[in-house]
């Protein structure tokens, strides 16, 4: 690890060295000035300026090269996320050769073994491991992917430039390691050493009109929900609460943030952060039309652990549990993002599910019940929730949970204008773990959705969670859309859509969902919904993840086989928990069962033929008729439909059984 010393002249000798080995090489002609942290066997050449504004700092990596005429401008204004995950006006990597008249203007990171050619210049850039800039350059704006080759006299200032670039081949390493052995810039020198730091009070001048490179401290789902909101015409808002206004949903605003550039508005929300690093800080949209806010998020807690948000934007929780956290605080006064941790007390889908109560106007409920009151439907209520404030409501689910570990607990909407109940889930099992059931408006829980772990720890989308969603889109009279992206085009934010998806069946819309997944098993799919009066997009969800097990975009298959409940139990003969509790639930609001079915190929088309209602007085005679019928239909897709006798309309449907 890199040491900082004491401050150094800036017409340091050639060679100078350390009693603990060799340090960097500093030719006398060479200058550097302000905070510049210089790592062993770095070179500087005769006539290579380093220059680093007050309160910025520029890194030159272990075994670097700088040659004659060489120059890096540092400013304040704009940073670069480095290795170290510590922010940097100028990153260089290990063993980068900057060549003749190079010119690097802050905010830029250029990666480990980069070469940069004679008379190029690099500004508000960041470079990948490996690149290779040939002679007059110009790299401007852009996410160069590592290992690309940008040709000589290249203006490279769009990201799809650098998506397009080609790799570096053999020949173009040949002609690096040439010039690299030139005489007089011996390769870079090795071996471990303590780092030479150069801290002058010397002031460069500040050059005016520079913009800022997109922030490279926020973690890049704040940074894609911002561009989010700024794509669809939203302005930012930041608010701020100690510890104890946070538990009373009590939020201060930060200062206003008036532009819509994304790098002023990244920057504001930097500030926000910096001014209230002791503080929960959370950002939400501002619709302009509506004069309202959309999706606000936590992006910061009070203890400094990480915040994991979801990629929707109608998932994303302005709740954090306490496993459930956004950033660290740097040394520099930054934020890093904080390994994640799995559990906490409420589930995102639980957090999901009260903000669209809370939003339809409705008041919370919650319940419990032991395992023999469960089996026999028997709940007790939990102390009343009055509030209709969010942080309230999470506070009074937090302690029901935590008076009833060993129960089954649910919570519910209450209607204050019809004085009914609507769309119970269960959210704790007797073990303590948080079995939060995705539902819809109207009925009961549909089937939950195992994700599955990617590489990086994230997952795939729940099933159960897309199917909600695309219920509420289509419920809204949105149309659905999907997209794909490799992980390069992720990065830079650029996706593809895949086929139009023309239907607004339920069925259909799932089928091309789980007809894109398959179609890009390695790749990031999202969907989303499209507002027609509006023309605009509304809350994309990832669903896919690279190296992820695709999961289709439907509720999870019953088997007509024996499968165990969640306290190891197979009630009714086999059916599962979820079934026997959606029958039970169902069957008590008054409604009527009745089952649909369909092979592979009418399944893929929507084409549901009828199996029949569900008849029997108690719900334990609809449970063995729903039995005898999956036992009717063993190769079929089986789906159970409610009915409200009422208004005479469904109002559940779950696919229950799967081939």
């Amino acid at each position: 690890m890199a040491i900082r010393t004491p401050a150094a002249s800036p017409t340091q000798a050639w060679g100078s060295q350390q009693s603990s080995g060799p340090t960097a090489r500093v030719h006398g002609l060479a200058q550097v000035q302000g905070q510049v942290l210089v790592e062993p066997g770095a070179i500087l050449a005769a006539g290579s300026a380093v220059q680093a504004d007050p309160g910025a700092t520029v890194r030159l990596g272990a075994a670097s090269t700088l040659q004659e005429g060489a120059t890096i401008y540092g400013r304040a204004q704009g940073q670069v996320l480095g290795d170290d995950r510590s922010s940097y006006a100028v990153w260089v990597g290990d063993r980068a050769i900057l060549t003749h008249k190079v010119l690097v203007q802050s905010p830029v990171y250029v990666g480990a073994d980069c070469f940069i050619g004679f008379r190029s210049t690099l500004f508000n850039a960041r470079l990948g491991a490996g690149c290779v800039v040939m002679m007059h350059a110009l790299v401007q704006d852009v996410d160069v992917p590592p290992g690309k080759l940008i040709p000589s006299g290249s203006v490279i200032t769009q990201q799809h430039q650098a998506d397009a670039l080609r790799d570096v081949g053999p020949t173009d390493i040949a002609l690096i390691r040439e010039l690299a052995g030139t005489p007089g810039h011996a390769p870079p020198i090795g071996g471990s050493a303590r780092a030479a730091s150069f801290d002058t009070t010397a002031h460069s001048n500040e050059r005016d009109g520079l913009g800022t490179m997109t922030s490279q401290l926020l973690p890049p789902d704040v940074v894609q929900r911002v561009r989010q909101y700024l794509a669809q015409g939203f302005t930012i808002g930041t608010e701020h609460a100690d510890s104890r206004r946070y538990r009373s949903g009590v939020w201060q605003t930060c200062s206003p943030v008036q532009s819509q550039r994304e790098p002023e508005v990244l920057v504001a929300i930097e500030n926000c952060l910096s001014q209230h690093s002791g503080e929960y800080v959370r950002m939400f949209g501002i619709d302009p039309r509506a004069k309202q806010r959309v999706a606000p998020i936590t992006i910061q807690r009070a203890d400094g652990k990480a915040v994991v948000n979801s990629g929707s934007m109608s998932s994303h929780s302005s709740y954090s549990t306490p496993s459930n956290s956004y950033s660290t605080p740097s040394n520099n006064g930054g934020h890093r993002p904080a390994p994640a941790v799995a559990s906490g007390p409420l589930s995102p889908e639980v957090v999901q599910q009260v903000r669209q109560y809370l939003s339809q106007g409705y008041r919370i409920g919650t319940e419990h019940a032991d395992s023999r009151r469960y089996s026999s439907n028997v709940w007790q209520t939990c102390s009343p929730i009055q509030s209709s404030r969010e942080g309230e409501v999470f506070g009074a689910l937090e302690r029901c949970l935590a008076e009833h570990s060993g129960e089954y607990v649910r919570l519910f909407g209450i209607d204050p204008k019809a004085k009914c109940r609507v769309a119970p889930i269960t959210i704790q099992r007797p073990d303590g773990k948080s079995a939060a059931v995705s539902s819809r408006s109207g009925g009961s829980p549909s089937h939950s959705y195992a994700s599955a772990p990617s590489p990086s720890g994230g997952s795939s989308q729940a099933s159960g969670d897309v199917a909600q969603q695309v219920r509420q889109w289509l419920s809204q009279g949105y149309h659905v859309g999907a997209e794909h992206a490799d992980a390069r085009h992720y990065k830079s934010n650029v996706w593809q859509s895949c086929k139009t998806i023309t239907s607004n069946r339920e069925g259909d819309v799932l089928g091309a969902i789980n007809a894109c997944i398959a179609e890009h098993p390695n790749e990031y799919v999202r969907v989303f919904g499209i507002d027609p009066r509006a023309k605009r997009r509304v809350a994309a969800v990832t669903v896919q993840r690279p190296g992820s097990k695709s999961v289709p975009a439907v509720p999870a298959p019953y088997s007509s086989s024996s499968a165990p409940t969640s306290n190891g139990a197979a009630p009714m003969g086999g059916l599962p928990q979820e079934v026997v509790q959606q029958v039970q639930q169902l069957f008590n609001q008054g409604y009527r069962l009745s089952l649909e079915h369909a092979d592979v190929r009418r399944y893929r088309s929507g084409a549901w033929q009828n199996a029949g209602m569900l008849e029997g007085s108690r719900a334990s005679d609809l449970l063995n008729a729903l039995e005898s019928q999956l036992r009717n239909h063993p190769g079929h897709y089986v789906r159970l439909v409610g009915i409200d006798p009422k208004v005479k309309k469904r109002v559940h449907e779950a696919t229950i059984q799967r081939p």
